[in-house]
């Protein structure tokens, strides 16, 4: 109480900075709640709710608990991010979903960190703008740091994870509801939209990534129309309100062919009000996605309002003045490491946006080394994704998990800037 009191009886409203530091993290919060929540967070929640619901506990431990083939299951959740081109932020259901429905902690957290690590598009786009070798020390940094870190989480809490085997060990392998190929055909359905809605724009404006991004919606809308499809015949909802949700979502995709969010958002809230409504493992899908939304939301919109105080957004100054950052990640010192690391750990990236704010600290004086610690800390990392992942596996994991990373990426940047 008495901290908080001097806070606001010192507080500096008269200083411009302070000003600018709250409207910065205003801007923050919009633009995050305008880009991410509606075609990132959300999809992101169906898929994690159909995770707990869909997928036995059976099968999951069976790939990715703590009895599982380690070479499988390490190599899956390390490789995980070439499909899914998501942030910090938006694999967190994802990984909340595994983790609860009994996936080992060394997987989970090996794909906590590879899903906004080693998605394709970052990788090229790095090699590009970047450099070739900073692009290929990013993919294989990123691949190695993800087993690295899912093992080290292994041994350090091996006796929970004991326990756990223990348990899994004891729980009766059950069948799961449907074949294998429906349940992947619907979670393909799902991952194409949240993939095809969030394709960024590439640089060039020809090739194969630019072709994707002319029809990103229409590869979208096919995922969708497929979803539909099995949800009618595979799931057994009733057909009349998902032809009308289908219909409302294509008159506006007509009528306002340039505000994709319109149809995007009538297609959440159709399916939404259909699922809310059932009282069978269709309604348990949508509880378990509104439980993860519930969890996890109010903690990002605080952490990003945070970040966004502190740091402010790319190209924009927080309460920490942009030249402190400049001015403390040149050369290749351990100390210019270590602060990129920690910049990036705790600044907030979304996909793609690292490679234009590195692109112009290289251009001020930045390192090499730092510049490779701050692309293997940023984008797996962020204030708003440590609130999650704590309240998601607790505070000391948490806090092994951030060090982890902030060490290797210390250590990485170290080594490839005394190279280059």
């Amino acid at each position: 109480m008495v901290a908080v009191f001097t806070v606001f009886f010192y507080l500096p409203i008269e200083s411009e900075r302070l000003r600018t530091a709250v409207l910065e993290a205003l801007h923050l919060t919009k633009w995050y709640a305008q880009e991410h929540v509606l075609l990132c967070l959300i999809p992101a929640f169906f898929i994690a709710g159909a995770i707990a619901v869909f997928v036995s506990q059976a099968s999951v431990v069976k790939y990715l608990g703590g009895k599982a083939n380690k070479v499988l299951s390490y190599g899956v959740a390390s490789v995980s991010g070439t499909i899914l081109a998501v942030c910090s932020c938006t694999v967190l259901p994802l990984f909340a979903g595994i983790y609860r429905a009994g996936a080992g902690l060394g997987p989970a957290t090996a794909f906590l960190y590879s899903g906004p690590a080693i998605n394709v598009l970052a990788i090229v786009f790095t090699s590009r703008v970047l450099g070739f070798e900073l692009g290929v020390a990013r993919a294989v940094g990123a691949i190695g740091f993800s087993i690295v870190i899912g093992l080290a989480m292994h041994l350090i809490f091996r006796h929970e994870e004991a326990d756990k085997v223990v348990t899994q060990m004891a729980t009766p392998e059950t069948e799961d509801g449907r074949p294998l190929w429906q349940n992947g055909l619907y979670f393909a359905s799902m991952i194409a939209i949240l993939v095809f809605a969030n394709w960024a724009k590439p640089g060039e404006s020809s090739g194969i990534w630019h072709i994707v991004y002319a029809q990103k919606w229409l590869l979208t809308s096919l995922a969708a129309v497929g979803l539909g499809l099995m949800l009618i015949f595979w799931f057994r909802l009733p057909s009349i309100p998902i032809i009308g949700t289908a219909a409302c979502t294509l008159a506006l995709a007509l009528i306002f062919p340039d505000q994709p969010l319109l149809s995007f958002s009538a297609a959440i809230v159709g399916l939404s009000i259909i699922t809310s409504r059932r009282n069978d493992e269709t309604g348990d899908w949508f509880e378990q996605s509104w439980g993860f939304a519930k969890q996890i939301l109010p903690l990002l919109f605080a952490g990003v309002l945070v970040a966004g105080l502190l740091l402010g957004r790319p190209g924009h100054e927080g309460v920490i003045p942009s030249e402190w950052i400049s001015g403390s990640v040149g050369g290749n010192s351990p100390a210019a490491n270590l602060f990129a690391s920690v910049v990036g750990a705790f600044m907030y990236f979304a996909t793609l946006t690292e490679i234009p704010i590195l692109q112009g600290l290289i251009e001020n004086g930045m390192g090499k080394g730092p510049a490779l610690a701050l692309l293997l800390a940023g984008p797996a990392l962020s204030l708003p994704n440590m609130l999650v992942i704590r309240n998601v596996m607790g505070t000391k994991k948490t806090v092994v998990f951030v060090a982890l990373v902030v060490v290797m990426a210390t250590i990485t940047g170290m080594i490839y800037g005394s190279f280059f």
